[in-house]
């Protein structure tokens, strides 16, 4: 774990993290796109995937994984001092306790929902990712991405719905939503493809480096293996 890393992918963790916890904010409204309802966390929660192909396409799985834990921390952090704030006593002359435990509160359901959906699909993600690295040689990012994020977000959605809405909506309620989730978040990712595609270039640039894993675990929690595995 001493093994040194750069300012840029200090900074893109930080970025990564922030992208997760504004999402389970944002998803405390529910919007309209069109005949469609979703949480308003579909608007940033793309993103992360979107910088977690950047992460494993640069720096690789095994630096990836330390960010995915790193984003989990830092959400388990805000639920515990969310959950605090909403139980401490409010002052009398407040009157926005409703809002605020509205907007910030949650049921254990639905942050269990949100956790185990979160890290079994960033997981899938980078694993599609590096492992169709290597399989292509480095060729066809586009494709990587695309398949990665079908993959990522199918799953999450697929965990998040399932265990947030079981028994709540009707079956077939429950696949429209998650169905309808996954296409709009991978729509999402080949919009701004040729986004990813220049900060992947960049950020390779800038860095020096280009990932391979060739000899990489890809269990979740060997944390203690950061180095690049060029």
């Amino acid at each position: 774990m001493k093994n040194k890393v750069s300012v840029l992918f200090m900074l893109t963790g930080i970025l990564f993290a922030a992208c997760l916890l504004l999402s389970n904010i944002l998803a405390s409204k529910i919007m309209m796109i069109g005949p469609w309802s979703a949480p308003a966390g579909v608007l940033i929660f793309p993103l992360a995937y979107i910088i977690n192909d950047v992460l494993v396409e640069v720096w690789g799985y095994q630096k990836t994984r330390l960010i995915i834990w790193a984003g989990f921390g830092v959400n388990v952090l805000a639920v515990l001092f969310f959950t605090l704030a909403i139980s401490v006593t409010a002052a009398p002359f407040w009157q926005n306790q409703d809002a605020f435990t509205t907007v910030l509160g949650s049921t254990p359901r639905i942050v269990a929902a949100s956790m185990l959906a979160y890290l079994l699909g960033s997981f899938l993600n980078a694993y599609v990712m590096s492992k169709f690295k290597v399989l292509t040689k480095g060729k066809g990012f586009s494709i990587r991405a695309i398949l990665s994020t079908l993959v990522g977000e199918g799953a999450d959605s697929l965990i998040f719905i399932s265990i947030a809405f079981a028994g709540l909506f009707p079956v077939k309620v429950i696949l429209g939503m998650i169905v309808t989730q996954a296409l709009m978040k991978t729509v999402y990712e080949i919009a701004v493809l040729p986004l990813t595609i220049w900060t992947v270039n960049k950020v390779k640039k800038m860095e020096g480096i280009d990932t391979f894993d060739y000899s990489v675990s890809y269990n979740p929690f060997r944390l203690k293996q950061i180095e690049n595995a060029n």
